[in-house]
């Protein structure tokens, strides 16, 4: 079924819309919550958390790029489940993967002003499609979906080395180019 037709779905409340969502993004949304949590069941359990979340966005919020919509959904309530269960002990991927950008961006406690995190986030995106394709997917797959360096390599046959290489030298092109666009770092 086609994403607009799921959304459709959603806006009549048809809870179908659930079931598709599934069918078509149900691996997408697990691999993302595994890569967080590491927990089979919990990642399971955010898995449900993010269709009640999608019923509950839907409306009024019609989403243009839906994949993105449901990957967004399922991995900021896997970064919540994982502050929550992880006080003491960490997925070392995951907190490695922030603590590697939290030198390029760093997190605000509270949201100051909507309008600034709008320009901040289409900053990003735009340095995003500026590097090529392959560069692109190495950063999102390390920072989107939390896959490790070894994960990466076996995708792409680069060695360890040139990954983590191509991640610093793309980390202080963000840091510069954030700089650049006076996005206080």
């Amino acid at each position: 079924m086609e994403d607009k037709q799921i959304i459709e779905l959603y806006w009549r409340r048809a809870e179908e819309a659930i079931q598709e969502t599934a069918i078509k993004y149900g691996r997408l949304c697990q691999y993302i919550a595994q890569n967080i949590l590491s927990s089979p069941e919990d990642s399971e359990e955010c898995v449900n958390d993010a269709w009640l979340g999608l019923w509950n966005a839907i409306p009024p919020k019609r989403p243009e790029r839906f994949s993105a919509f449901v990957g967004r959904i399922v991995r900021n309530l896997a970064l919540k489940r994982f502050d929550y269960l992880t006080a003491a002990k960490r997925n070392a991927e995951a907190v490695c993967s922030l603590e590697e950008l939290g030198d390029c961006v760093s997190g605000r406690t509270s949201v100051e002003d909507e309008m600034e995190n709008q320009r901040i986030e289409a900053a990003i995106d735009n340095f995003l499609w500026s590097l090529g394709e392959e560069k692109r997917k190495i950063f999102i797959r390390r920072y989107w979906y939390f896959d490790s360096i070894d994960h990466i390599c076996r995708r792409t046959g680069y060695t360890q080395s040139k990954v983590k290489s191509m991640l610093f030298h793309i980390r202080q092109k963000l840091r510069d180019y954030l700089e650049s666009e006076d996005i206080d770092l």
